[in-house]
């Protein structure tokens, strides 16, 4: 089949965040085809070029979200009119609105916080609608908003396709002015009233940005049209010409999430004034909830970013959790020989940043060394932008602090336990390495999505200890040690735990392997979007027509197996599949073809049959 995969800031860019995973995904289903409709983050991230195509990618489309686009389009009267209106409505949609609620945050995440305050400013508790609704009637009347929003976003993207786009439109002064009523009318928020000139601007310039892909020729039957499915690799604007192609030529939708847009959000937005954190927190619901309800099949990556689908309205019958495919190979030598570890040495891998948490890990790591004072630490890894850069800064001065150089008599020179090193030197050349340096990996992270560093440790058969964040536990199970965040008692106690007892951490170990063998390689991932794939395109009706004796087409003429045509890899003679032992069949079977095909007369069933 011809699958048409959705990126933004990803695939196929070097840099890109989620590339390593499409790459696989692209590289494991060779017997389809593949047109990638990538968007674009940065202008450094176009400069770095793509990743090598295999084979299958048949076309690559690129579009930038990074730059300010004038297209030159004058709009007329009656099109000035129109997106008026439905920018108008879609800007009433976010301020009178919010979709299932998602604001009220999830139990146990370190955004819930951040959102059951916004949550609470949107329109009331957890159990009772905006102005103390009951819960019916505010369902009732978010399904409404919910409506009403999708029917403004197709009102733009038909006005766009048929006016050639939008970008100026988006950016002009009727657009703020329409963003300016939707605040100051009755029913709007009491933070979105709050709104002042310059949030208005910022909003409408982030709205801008997300609707780009309303402005591109992507939508025509040679393009997005021609796919048998969309694919998107995540929320957001990389799912939105998913729905335009389903809006236009009823594509089927597929989307993954390893991390949900809105949750994102919430934690990247803290400085935003509240008027503008509020709005564009609407705004990623409203995407949300109408990606969810379009798709055909929603594949979050771990169990919690399930949560957050549900509590922005996807359906659970749509829902099919599928871990990331990781490969497993670099990883082999070191959980083939466990026992080659420092029995002493603590290790974490990771980016530098504050989400990480170290100075918990380094007062951990005090209390470590007075329980176990051969105990070492090695923090491995590179920091993250400058922020990540001024954390590294501050951990290392804390470290010196904590633990003066150490050395073992008078005329031998002191060394710190704690070493803070990269990965590519002589000691540490690989990933693989920096695990295997260790016989326990530490996570100490406040916030994380799917624990990709923790998964690599286990395919090295190390025991880990890890606080509860994220997806945490569903990745290790049972094959690990789990403490609360931002509690470096309960993370030392864990570690010391482990290191006197090594047969506990041989059996955490070789358990952690077995897991990580089973559920998160590319094999298994390849696999199960390769049945997904099959499951929608079953589902979907065939849009090749098949002819009668008249001419006409007919109903139900084909099967939809038909429309997912095989590739045959060899000229051998083959069985056929429908016809009797022994029988050569050469190339795909003759109900598949691609051209229009005459419906056969109807063969009569022999006398005395059973009807």
């Amino acid at each position: 089949m011809r699958i048409g995969l959705l990126t933004e800031g990803g695939y196929p860019y070097v840099s890109g965040e989620a590339g390593l995973w499409c790459e696989r995904l692209v590289r494991g289903l060779e017997q389809h085809e593949f047109d990638v409709y990538a968007l674009s983050r940065s202008e450094r991230e176009e400069a770095e070029g793509w990743v090598p195509l295999p084979p299958q990618v048949g076309r690559v489309r690129t579009a930038p979200l990074w730059e300010t686009v004038d297209d030159g389009i004058v709009h007329g009267r009656r099109a000035r009119r129109r997106f008026a209106e439905s920018y108008g409505e879609l800007a009433m949609a976010l301020c009178t609105g919010a979709p299932g609620d998602p604001s009220a945050g999830l139990p146990g995440d370190p955004g819930a916080r951040l959102s059951g305050d916004l949550g609470a400013r949107l329109g009331g508790g957890r159990g009772d609608g905006p102005g103390g609704e009951s819960a019916e009637v505010s369902e009732d009347r978010s399904a409404l908003e919910a409506d009403r929003f999708a029917s403004a976003l197709y009102g733009l993207a038909e006005l766009a396709r048929d006016e050639g786009g939008l970008p100026a439109a988006l950016r002009s002064e009727t657009a703020v002015r329409a963003l300016e009523r939707a605040c100051r009318a009755p029913g709007a928020h009491r933070s979105v009233r709050e709104a002042r000139v310059p949030d208005l601007l910022t909003v409408a310039a982030r709205l801008e940005r997300a609707l780009r892909p309303l402005s591109l020729d992507w939508y025509e039957d040679d393009d997005l049209g021609s796919v048998d499915l969309c694919h998107a690799a995540s929320g957001g604007t990389a799912a939105l010409p998913g729905l335009l192609a389903r809006h236009f030529c009823d594509v089927p939708l597929l989307v993954t999430e390893y991390g949900v847009r809105l949750r994102t959000h919430y934690l990247t937005e803290p400085d935003s004034s509240p008027a503008i954190r509020a709005l564009l927190a609407a705004f990623h619901g409203r995407l949300a909830a109408e990606t969810y309800r379009r798709a055909a099949v929603i594949t979050p990556g771990n169990t919690h970013a399930r949560r957050w689908q549900e509590r922005c309205g996807a359906d659970r019958a749509k829902l099919r959790t599928v871990h990331p495919g990781m490969d497993a190979t670099p990883f082999a030598e070191a959980g083939e020989f466990p026992e080659c570890a420092d029995p002493q040495t603590l290790v974490w891998v990771g980016r530098v940043e504050p989400a990480k948490d170290l100075v918990s890990l380094l007062h951990a790591f005090a209390e470590i060394r007075r329980a176990e004072t051969a105990a070492r630490l090695r923090i491995v890894g590179t920091p993250s932008g400058p922020e990540g850069a001024a954390y590294l800064a501050h951990c290392k001065g804390l470290a010196a602090q904590l633990f003066p150089d150490e050395a073992d008599g008078p005329h031998a020179v002191g060394r710190n336990p704690v070493s803070f090193e990269e990965i590519g030197g002589p000691e540490l050349p690989s990933r693989a390495d920096a695990y295997a340096a260790g016989a326990l990996v530490v996570l100490s992270s406040v916030v994380e999505g799917f624990p990709s560093g923790l998964v690599e440790a286990m395919f090295c058969g190390r025991a880990t200890v890890s606080t509860d964040v994220g997806a945490v536990v569903e990745a290790i199970g049972g094959t690990g040690l789990v403490v609360p965040p931002r509690n470096p008692r309960a993370l030392a106690e864990a570690c010391v735990a482990l290191l006197r007892d090594p047969e506990r951490r041989e059996r955490l170990g070789a358990a952690a392997r077995a897991r990580a063998l089973e559920l998160f390689t590319v094999e298994q991932n390849v696999a199960a979007f390769h049945g997904i794939y099959l499951e929608i395109l079953s589902r979907t009706p065939v849009r090749r027509v098949v002819l009668d004796d008249t001419g006409e087409p007919l109903p139900f003429g084909v099967p939809a197996e038909a429309h997912v045509p095989g590739r045959w890899s060899d000229p051998v003679a083959r069985v056929a599949a429908r016809g009797g032992a022994g029988e050569p069949h050469n190339g795909p079977p003759g109900w598949a073809t691609d051209g229009p095909v005459r419906a056969t007369a109807p063969v009569p069933a022999p006398e005395g049959a059973a009807r």
